[in-house]
């Protein structure tokens, strides 16, 4: 099992001069990956393009890159411009975003989500190969029918031959989708107690396109606080959880909120809503059960999260993205050592 490390949304809290102090050591430690995340704040192209230039070995992935934000020839364009960079090192992971950013920030409808990433893939691979740039699709046409524009193709090539794209997913259909497209699989607020749940769409998008599950990179996301004071740790998690629970999304539309009622929450999944809707957050953060802390994050004693270390390696996940839930650079980089030294005793 491999690690990256999640920086999330650039300049929060730290400074820029603290990220890459974290993100170098995170190289320095072996981490596999460092994954850079967009809303609308600040974009993943233009930190993963500064770090870069300021590390050598770690790769570079986009989590995500909002594709109601870019066309799909955009995204080509700056992936392969982040592959040269790089040298080789850049990762692509693509996600829809949600209704509310989709429409509310980007003015593009929430609509067909399905057909158009598969289409929206499609492109971007074309484009990547530096094809002409020609599709006709049911959400995308290129080039437009009825005026002067013409099939291009991309004017520089990325270094690596075939650059990964993984996709965020997390309702079946869209899990499906990514195994049936996608180099790898971005999901979140995973349990490795339920991971034959979460990935039987999975396995039927594979299925689809003739591919097993050793074909696909499975690469979730997990809090990090690992301390001896387990109440500590749980509390420092429920207000990001109540966050997603509660708060990304409508009462209608929540996919943060369906995943956990796939682990039998949904009444106290729906509770932690209706308070984080309401205004309470603290309460709503209170309302998350211990239980489904435990299942989803990584806190508490060393030894407790080692253990939840190794369910997710026996449960398949083949990346494992580090969220340090800490204020301080020094805080962040003592959890990434943590983990680092925890995943070497298991291996």
């Amino acid at each position: 099992m491999r690690l990256g490390v999640n920086i999330g949304y650039w300049g929060l809290g730290l400074s820029s001069q603290d990220q890459l102090e974290i993100v170098q050591e995170a190289e320095r430690l072996g981490y596999d990956s460092v994954w850079a995340a967009e809303a609308y704040g600040s974009d993943a192209a233009t930190v993963l393009a500064w770090l870069a230039g300021q590390t050598s070995k770690i790769r570079l992935g986009s989590a995500i890159f909002q594709i109601p934000g870019r066309t799909p020839a955009m995204t080509a364009m700056t992936a392969a411009t982040l592959d040269q960079l790089s040298g080789g090192r850049f990762i692509l992971g693509l996600g829809p975003s949600g209704p509310q950013v989709s429409e509310g920030w980007h003015g593009v409808r929430f609509a067909r989500q399905l057909q158009r990433t598969r289409e929206y893939v499609a492109v971007v691979r074309k484009a990547l190969a530096r094809e002409r740039l020609e599709f006709h699709g049911e959400t995308i046409e290129l080039p437009l029918p009825d005026g002067p524009g013409k099939a291009l193709k991309l004017t520089i090539a990325p270094v690596q031959e075939r650059i990964p794209i993984y996709l965020a997913a997390i309702g079946p259909k869209n899990t499906a989708l990514a195994g049936e497209i996608a180099d790898g699989w971005l999901p979140f607020l995973v349990s490795p107690e339920h991971i034959d749940t979460i990935t039987e769409p999975l396995r039927e998008g594979l299925e689809r396109s003739g591919r097993s599950i050793s074909d696909i990179d499975i690469a979730p996301t997990v809090n990090v606080n690992i301390t001896d004071d387990l109440e500590l740790a749980r509390n420092t998690m429920r207000p990001f959880l109540a966050l997603y629970i509660g708060g990304m999304g409508s009462r209608q539309k929540n996919f943060y909120l369906n995943q956990v009622s796939r682990y039998g929450f949904e009444a106290e999944a729906r509770r932690v809503q209706d308070l984080y809707l309401d205004g309470k957050y603290e309460e709503a953060g209170a309302a998350l059960p211990d239980e489904l802390i435990d299942l989803v994050t990584l806190c508490g004693p060393a030894d407790r999260v080692r253990d939840r270390l190794r369910a997710f390696k026996e449960a398949g996940v083949g990346t494992l993205g580090i969220s340090p839930m800490a204020l301080t650079k020094e805080e962040r980089i003592f959890q990434l050592r943590e983990v680092a030294r925890l995943v070497e005793e298991i291996s």
